[in-house]
């Protein structure tokens, strides 16, 4: 294997020539390998569910427009993932002058001290190899951000140990800005900073320029520029200023998955589920579709307050919580495989309380009393879709009868499956989700209280904490007698 380019003369002789560098600049070199990405067929980015025909077309049409561009959408939508994707349009590796705080490229540097450097050592001037991950810098935006945070400020230690002028460029400490020359510079919820920083963004948007501390130091910085922020942030925390709006490229929207299996996919894709220790995690199809409808749910009710959001974070927490308590209880039970149950997505209500933002309707009656509610929605929904037109009057007939079946939440597979057995041709049923009960009694005991789930749903069964599942006993008509018997006068006082 050839060895790398340790100096600059080797690398005037390596396939990384002087003329391609000094012609092509970072946003040439997402567009050329985007194009060469879009050639190959292959997805745009790995990883990014959702936004095929949607958002990643905007987001190529800007990378090939050499736009600056910003992620518009409520939090929980993938902008940050997908900012830091843009690494994979960049090339593996990029020579630059070793030491040099701003990646300096060793054919034309901008800063005097790699400048000064060439001069001094010509061909051997030192060069290193910096990898793309390492081309991306990122600033989540906040109130206390300064200018010298981000684009730089004189430093009196250097003047005084290098016997320089303030007005130096040899005393200049750059920020984060000049850091991510060469390279990405992603700013997180841009409304959060305040108006006098997005005026210094300016000149390196418009112009490809900085100044550091009022001197007249001009750095043509070679910087791909994006950002995020929530649409509702321009008139809550802050807002983006009219200038710095009218200089980016390209404003995107994101938005939550369209579909369940897109929302299951990712919740699968980003949920810890895989837990090891010699028990396999089976979780049901029903179990995934309830947890996400749960999502679907709280985003259009009127309880929730929509301006914030209800973030794709809430599920995967959600399934990941629903996992753990199906989890405890195996190990419990000495189970080898772990199978969540509806018991386990109503212990899961810690990790969907604190999803979710409350109109007053919701604040009067409480976070815990809204989550039970989107969870019996989101039950209810989802038994319909596998259910509807089964006819399932002989498992509510035998609890008009009089029966009643308590399934614990800390129960074994085998004994909630011998409490489901009473009940005459439950267990047939689970046909209906693809489980046969013999096969598997945890997917039996699973399949066969979200059947009784979803019949309490929609009101064709009871529910207490004593008795369980049942049917309330309902209250007797007065009689014909009765309603017209005479009712004795009352005493005047």
């Amino acid at each position: 294997m050839k060895s790398k380019p340790k100096t600059l003369g080797e690398l005037r002789h390596s396939p990384h020539s002087e003329e391609r560098l000094q012609c092509r600049s970072v946003k040439d070199e997402l567009r050329e390998n985007l194009m060469r990405r879009l050639g190959g067929g292959g997805p745009l980015f790995e990883g990014i569910v959702g936004f095929d025909d949607t958002v990643l077309p905007q987001v190529g049409n800007a990378v090939l427009s050499r736009h600056n561009f910003i992620l518009l959408g409520l939090r929980g939508q993938a902008k940050t993932r997908l900012l830091r994707a843009l690494t994979e349009l960049l090339d593996d590796e990029l020579p630059v002058i070793a030491g040099c705080e701003i990646n300096d490229n060793p054919y034309a540097p901008i800063c005097r001290g790699c400048r000064l450097l060439l001069e001094e050592k010509g061909d051997n001037t030192p060069v290193a190899f910096l990898p793309r991950e390492f081309r991306y810098v990122e600033k989540l935006a906040t109130p206390d951000v300064t200018i010298a945070d981000m684009i730089g400020d004189i430093d009196p230690i250097k003047a005084a140990r290098g016997g320089h002028q303030l007005s130096d460029e040899l005393t200049i400490h750059f920020g984060l800005l000049p850091r991510a020359n060469r390279g990405i510079f992603a700013i997180n919820e841009l409304p959060d900073l305040a108006g006098k920083i997005q005026v210094g963004l300016f000149n390196i948007m418009q112009e490809g320029d900085v100044q550091i501390k009022g001197y007249p130091v001009r750095l043509p910085l070679d910087v791909a520029m994006v950002f995020t922020a929530n649409p509702e942030d321009y008139t809550a925390r802050g807002k983006i200023i009219t200038p710095l709006k009218d200089r980016i490229g390209s404003e995107i929207r994101t938005h939550y998955p369209a579909t369940t299996e897109e929302a299951i996919t990712i919740t699968q894709q980003e949920a810890w589920l895989e837990r090891g220790g010699g028990r396999v995690v089976s979780v049901p199809h029903f179990i995934h579709e309830i947890v996400e409808e749960i999502a679907f749910l709280a985003r259009t009710d009127k309880k929730v307050d929509k301006r914030s959001g209800v973030s794709q974070r809430m599920p995967i927490t959600c399934m990941e919580n629903v996992v753990s308590n199906a989890e405890r209880r195996s190990i419990a039970s000495r189970e080898e495989t772990v199978v969540p149950r509806i018991a386990d997505v109503y212990a899961a209500l810690p990790a969907l309380t604190g999803k979710f933002e409350l109109e007053y309707e919701g604040e009067l009656k409480g976070a815990d009393h809204v989550a039970k509610e989107l969870i019996r929605g989101a039950i209810g929904k989802i038994f319909l879709k596998h259910f509807e037109g089964l006819d399932l009057q002989g498992v509510v007939q035998w609890f008009e009868l009089g029966g009643s079946l308590k399934v614990g939440e800390n129960s074994s597979s085998a004994e909630v499956v011998a409490g489901l057995k009473k009940i005459q041709g439950l267990l047939d049923k689970t046909g209906a989700l693809g489980i046969k009960a013999k096969d598997s009694p945890a997917l039996a005991a699973s399949a066969g209280e979200f059947i009784l789930e979803g019949l309490y749903a929609h009101r064709r069964i009871g529910r207490s904490e004593e008795r369980g599942f049942m049917v309330e006993e309902r209250k007797q008509a007065p009689s014909m007698q009765e309603e017209y018997r005479p009712r004795p006068k009352r005493p005047y006082n």
